[in-house]
């Protein structure tokens, strides 16, 4: 299999190679997914909040180096982070996190954002 780096980071290839919180959380307090058809991506976030904390967070990411990488990188910034922090957290502070990202696979990050979004709603619908 030929991958082609598309001048990433090193910072970028840690977190693909060894990406961390993956995997799913059984019966989730939140969880969201969203998909990308135009590039095949998508990312499915599982949550479990108690005091209204993220206390565990975990993804599935099916998609390109940028898609992994960032969704892992997305977990660790908002594990212990309140749902209104979490919810600040913007496509820049992830590509920040890493020091650049190729432009044309800045797109990636923001799926991640958007299952972290729907997994919180998803939440606050079950617990009006």
């Amino acid at each position: 299999m030929v991958m082609s780096h598309l001048n990433y980071n090193k910072k970028v290839l840690k977190e693909f190679q060894h990406p961390c919180n993956m995997g799913d959380i059984p019966c989730p307090d939140g969880h969201g997914k969203v998909g990308n058809p135009a590039c095949g991506d998508i990312m499915e976030v599982f949550l479990k909040i108690k005091n209204n904390k993220i206390i565990d967070i975990k993804a599935k990411t099916f998609g390109c180096v940028a898609a992994i990488a960032t969704t892992s990188m997305l977990t660790k910034m908002v594990k212990g982070k309140t749902l209104d922090q979490a919810m600040k957290i913007t496509k820049k502070d992830i590509i920040k996190a890493f020091g650049d990202m190729p432009p044309i696979k800045e797109h990636c990050s923001l799926l991640g954002l958007d299952a972290l979004h729907q997994a919180i709603d998803d939440y606050k619908k079950k617990n009006k």
